[in-house]
């Protein structure tokens, strides 16, 4: 079928695997204006749950991006590369601030990566997974 050569699943052991190792990403918002906006990230899949997270200022870029969405979300891709081998979730990305998603990213984000630095002002970005592309 024409479009699906590179379609995958969360349930993928692939997919989890290649997004457990330590690997920079990289997060597409858009801008008001429609213009994309890429910048790398740390992220992390909770395969599970459904959901990457990105930790992040409230008042960067790409939280401001999301946060200007609404509830509705932003529709994001979260892309990572190694070699001919990459994996993009896209997906609705929605913004939290409340003290339990913020920890739970944080640790998450210090599993995959190291201890993320003190910063009063974080927020998780929270991309809820509708398709998953990829080479693994």
């Amino acid at each position: 079928m024409q479009g699906t050569r590179h379609r995958l699943s969360l349930d993928d052991e692939r997919v989890r695997a290649f997004w457990r190792e330590r690997r920079v990403c990289t997060l597409v918002t858009v801008r008001p204006d429609g213009t994309p906006h890429a910048v790398p990230v740390g992220a992390t899949l909770d395969a599970a749950a459904g959901l990457v997270r990105v930790i992040t200022s409230a008042g960067s870029a790409k939280a401001r991006h999301v946060r200007a969405a609404g509830d509705g979300g932003l529709p994001v891709a979260v892309s990572q590369v190694d070699g001919r081998y990459w994996v993009t979730v896209e997906g609705r990305a929605v913004l939290r601030s409340d003290a339990a998603s913020v920890a739970d990213a944080e640790r998450r984000y210090a599993e995959r990566y190291k201890p993320p630095r003190e910063n009063p002002q974080r927020v998780v970005i929270e991309i809820a997974v509708g398709r998953v592309l990829g080479n693994v």
